[in-house]
């Protein structure tokens, strides 16, 4: 599971003894939630699931797909259907591609939830091998699943926003510039990035 309640405030106070901006910003808005997520092959498909249409679509096509695999589906029993079968359920050519290159590579071996690599670029390094699969998507599961403490989206836009907003910058950083940004806030930038999303929701007042 992801970062837990405790364990977010202990690293953003950890950060914030050495940022005082942040300081300043967790007294005004307080901490973040945690997001946490369960890990395994599911967490990832329900993301391939879920790329490039509206919640309410990701979850329709979800529950679909539940009905279509029953309950504690294996990636076998994906595999088994055939294009028809998960087109009823809301999958275009491409995510079916998608879903069916994760179940691949956990079917054969080659990518195992329950132990990836200890390192982190090692471990996103696994991970992008699915097809549809980027850094970003990487990350945010080991993130949100598995709780990685200095896991940092540098190129997700809420982020860059939440680092320009914090540190007062004129403009939002680049991918590159906000992780070269963000290096201070080492080995504690899971939790920085979880804080950049609520203070990119909690604009001043």
């Amino acid at each position: 599971m992801g970062l837990s309640a405790e364990k977010l405030r202990e690293d953003l106070d950890a950060v914030a003894a050495r940022e005082p901006r942040l300081a300043v910003e967790l007294a005004r808005i307080g901490y973040p939630e945690p997001r946490l997520r369960d890990r395994g092959f599911v967490t990832m498909l329900r993301t391939i699931v879920g790329q490039q249409v509206s919640v309410a679509a990701a979850a329709s096509m979800w529950r679909k797909l539940e009905a279509e695999l029953g309950p504690d589906f294996t990636p076998r029993c994906l595999l088994a259907r055939d294009f028809d079968s998960l087109r009823a359920c809301g999958l275009s050519r491409q995510k079916q591609g998608y879903a069916r290159s994760l179940c691949e590579l956990v079917e054969a071996g080659e990518l195992d939830f329950e132990g990836l690599p200890a390192d982190d670029e090692e471990a996103i390094a696994l991970l992008t091998r699915i097809k549809g699969i980027g850094r970003w998507s990487a990350e945010i599961y080991l993130l949100f699943a598995e709780g990685r403490p200095d896991i940092w989206p540098a190129g997700d836009l809420a982020v860059q926003e939440g680092v320009k907003r914090l540190l007062g910058l004129d403009e939002r950083p680049a991918e590159k510039a906000t992780r070269a940004l963000a290096e201070s806030w080492s080995p504690q930038r899971g939790a920085m990035a979880i804080f950049t999303w609520h203070f990119y929701a909690n604009p001043a007042l």
